[in-house]
């Protein structure tokens, strides 16, 4: 297993040659999400409390560069029958 490794300087070339961080990383073999750690040092995935506070000039949603689009639904078949389960405890108090 051979292991990519990218620097800052790497990674802000191609970003400063146009390249956005999906591309940069194809071009250095390495994932979107570390790419934008790399020349960031903040966590894609939003984890770091510092890009909660104080966003600047970063992306609006960098969690896209390490994973599919987060999913909200609005109806879940368990949650459903959680609720009417709950539902029925409480009718029968």
């Amino acid at each position: 297993m051979t292991i990519q490794m990218a620097t800052r300087d790497q990674v802000l070339s191609l970003l400063g040659d146009g390249h956005d961080y999906e591309t940069a990383a194809a071009r250095l073999g390495i994932a979107p999400g570390e790419a934008y750690l790399i020349a960031t040092g903040r966590p894609a995935d939003g984890s770091d409390s510092r890009y909660f506070a104080d966003p600047g000039d970063l992306p609006a949603s960098p969690q896209r560069l390490v994973g599919p689009v987060p999913v909200n639904p609005q109806r879940h078949p368990t949650v459903e029958a959680w609720v009417r389960d709950r539902a029925r405890r409480e009718l029968s108090r």
